[in-house]
């Protein structure tokens, strides 16, 4: 009662991981608990300026919200049934965000389920490092090529390492013949 008194209670809002030309990356309904006035946040929300945390759906997890495309008031986007979204004057389709891509900073595809509907789910965009992985490994397949271990180093800083090493006293103790007969 004293948070209603006080315009302390949660406000619930849609929690966007990403914007796509005609898709929406959602997380889910999130809280956000004002410290300011909750006018104010809600008008920075309209406006697209808050910055805070965010309590996520199931398990009270607070996220920043700068790790996220958008957060709009929960009457600000309309879930129908049909796995479309309106939101903005749009007709969105929506893919859902799993926990594990919340944090996740890179760029989210969406990939079909076929289970209905909402049969939308995003995952983190691979392509990108398999492009590099097949950028560095240009040699055909079943080739191998064996090279030294020291290939990578100048033969100046080679031969100064290898002094280095025969320079240094052995570990094992030298004999020190104290023990024959005299």
């Amino acid at each position: 009662m004293w948070k209603k008194l006080f315009g302390r209670s949660p406000i619930r809002v849609w929690v966007i991981k990403q914007v796509d030309r005609d898709l929406l990356h959602l997380c889910g309904e999130g809280r956000i608990e004002p410290e300011a006035r909750r006018d104010d946040v809600i008008a920075a929300l309209h406006r697209g300026e808050y910055a805070g945390p965010v309590r996520m759906p199931g398990g009270g997890l607070v996220l920043n919200s700068r790790l996220f495309a958008a957060l709009t008031a929960h009457d600000g986007l309309h879930l129908g049934a049909d796995g479309q979204a309106h939101w903005q004057g749009h007709l969105w389709r929506v893919a859902q965000v799993p926990q594990r891509c919340w944090a996740y900073e890179g760029r989210l595809v969406a990939q079909a389920t076929g289970q209905g509907p909402l049969d939308l789910v995003s995952s983190e965009d691979t392509s990108a490092i398999r492009h590099r992985a097949r950028e560095e490994n240009q040699a055909p397949p079943g080739t191998v090529s064996f090279r030294a271990a020291d290939e990578l180093e100048d033969e100046a800083r080679f031969a100064e390492r290898w002094r280095r090493e025969a320079a240094k006293p052995g570990r094992l103790r030298e004999w020190r013949h104290d023990d024959e007969e005299r």
